[in-house]
């Protein structure tokens, strides 16, 4: 799209550039034909300056909208690759107070704020070019007379404070409507997530006028750009009428005192015109707003944290994992999660067991840097995560989630090359082999139950060679027998790697050499299963675990008007 923006930064100041020169012309050819000079050149002049004019306009036409487009799409893509770089886990201010944006409002952001945006060099370049043809058309009048450039300001000055406040209210008002736009958002997909215990409660009615409680802050928004964009309009049309009649009556005093020759006088009425276009194109005014307020809503993802990385490569090692001092903070510096201390010999494994909220699933992200401790640090084999590249993260520490999802536009591209042994461990071979296309069905079609689905997730962990695997309640999903048989192929396919396993089971608790036992954020205990088993707190813990598992699975956990739970 190069080709597009070159076009369009050469066309638009071609045609005002053309613009502005008519009035002169004009009046050239006007005092050519009054004193019976030949005027030949002059109409040709006059024609050339139509036809570049028209030529220009014509170009600024089609590139426009293919640079619009353009730009709109490198925000979409921008945007879409900082919503996956974001930190998995916002803290407890971000989640309570809402400053951290929910998936309604980035996709409000991603189909409505990027494409308001994108129009913004556009927007931008029309009006600086406005801004210059009325400058160049003042000059013009200067150059006739100085007394015409002083009719001009005198009107000029007011109409540019009405221009500045119109544009911070229009701004101010866009931010209002595209901030409601991102609630709505926010709420019908929290409603949509829910949908089946919506029904189940007969709730449809409460739960659309939650959804659509969000309208009357669209409506007030509307109505108050409306009104001051008639406000606006009404004023500066009558600052228009009184600075072209000054003009005008001052190039009509000036003709008949022989001052100036009748041809400047259609000079002065052109130019006149052209200096107070601008702000008669309060339209063009309006998509600057627009865009500003995308753009600025754009900003704001751009200045979420991330996870961070380094660039460190990890030596050959077991793949130990140690947790030295590790703490989370919130946004008030108030400690959510930790201080831990854990190592985990490289080849041992480790369940992370407790309640839902207890900070399993953040304690699992913290192992390979899909969250960064806000205090101490997390190593592999000597090395802190957070000095590791992405790619050496990725290598170095695989994942399988409660909720995976396949990547890429056919199975095969989302199974990352797993193998038939892979998928055989994973029990997932056998619903594979009965897709009419195989692997590569395209990841768009597949029918999957949640079982089904983490098999696939766990398949794409073995196709890995991570020295650490953390399994995030990846088998929750899974019927006891099939379950069991996963577990025996994962033990003996990553025989010899670290294992890291979030689990709410106790049979899964009991086969790991250590439980890390987790509660309110805060290690409550850390020793075998066996142990453990003692503490009727412990017990109590893994049943509790259980049935909000079974829940989660069952899609009852959330009810009308909840908020969204958080990100695993």
């Amino acid at each position: 799209m190069r080709g597009s923006s070159v076009a369009l930064t050469v066309s638009v100041p071609l045609e005002a550039a053309a613009t502005l020169a008519l009035p002169g012309v004009a009046g050239v050819v006007l005092d050519a034909v009054l004193a019976g000079r030949p005027v030949g050149w002059a109409v040709g002049g006059l024609a050339a300056l139509l036809a570049v004019g028209a030529a220009a306009s014509a170009l600024a036409a089609v590139a426009g909208p293919a640079c619009t487009a353009a730009d709109t799409v490198a925000l979409r893509g921008a945007l879409v690759r900082r919503v996956l770089w974001l930190r998995p886990f916002p803290s407890a201010v971000e989640r309570l107070c809402g400053e951290r944006p929910g998936p309604g409002d980035l996709t409000a952001r991603l189909v409505g704020a990027a494409a308001d945006a994108g129009a913004a060099r556009a927007a931008r370049l029309a009006a600086a070019t406005a801004l210059v043809t009325s400058a160049g058309a003042v000059l013009g009048l200067g150059v006739l007379s100085p007394w015409l450039a002083v009719a001009f300001f005198a009107g000029v000055l007011p109409g540019v404070v009405l221009v500045r406040l119109f544009m911070r209210t229009a701004e101010d008002v866009f931010v209002r409507y595209q901030e409601a736009q991102g609630r709505l958002a926010d709420r019908l997909a929290d409603a949509l997530a829910g949908v089946r215990t919506v029904r189940a409660a007969g709730a449809q009615r409460q739960e659309a006028a939650r959804v659509l409680g969000v309208l009357p802050e669209l409506g007030d928004a509307g109505r108050a750009l409306w009104r001051a964009q008639r406000r606006t309009v009404g004023q500066v049309t009558l600052l228009v009428a009184a600075v072209e009649l000054t003009v005008l009556g001052t190039a009509g005093q000036l003709v008949a005192a022989g001052r100036l020759p009748a041809g400047a006088f259609a000079a002065a009425a052109g130019w006149a015109a052209l200096g107070l276009g601008f702000f008669e194109q309060v339209e063009a005014l309006v998509g600057v707003a627009h865009a500003r307020a995308g753009l600025a809503r754009v900003r704001e993802v751009a200045g979420l944290p991330g996870p961070g990385a380094g660039g460190r490569e990890l030596p050959d090692g077991p793949g130990e994992l140690v947790f030295r001092s590790v703490l989370v903070r919130d946004d008030e510096g108030a400690v959510v999660f930790g201080p831990l201390e854990l190592t985990v010999p490289g080849g041992a494994t480790v369940a992370v067991v407790g309640r839902s909220g207890a900070g399993k699933s953040l304690l699992a992200a913290l192992a390979g840097g899909l969250r960064l401790p806000d205090g101490g640090e997390v190593l592999v084999d000597g090395v802190p995560v957070a000095a590791l590249s992405v790619a050496e993260r990725r290598r170095a520490v695989g994942y399988a989630f409660e909720r995976p999802l396949l990547i890429g536009p056919a199975l095969d591209e989302a199974l990352e090359g797993a193998d038939p042994a892979a998928l055989a461990a994973a029990r997932a071979d056998g619903f594979l082999a009965r897709l009419p296309h195989g692997g590569r069905t395209p990841v768009g079609e597949l029918q999957l139950s949640g079982g089904e689905l983490q098999r696939l997730g766990l398949a794409r962990l073995l196709a890995g060679n991570a020295r650490v695997v953390v399994l995030d309640d990846a088998t929750s999903s899974l019927d006891a027998a099939t379950e069991h048989q996963v577990d025996r192929a994962l033990h003996e396919s990553t025989r010899g790697r670290t294992r890291l396993v979030v689990t709410h089971r106790a049979a899964v608790a009991a086969r790991a050499g250590l439980v890390v036992w987790l509660d309110g954020g805060r290690v409550r205990a850390i020793d075998t299963h066996g142990a453990l088993l003692a503490d009727p707190a412990y017990r109590a813990v893994l049943s509790g675990a259980a049935a909000d598992a079974d829940e989660r699975r069952d899609g009852r956990s959330r009810g009308p008007g909840e908020r969204r739970a958080r990100v695993r």
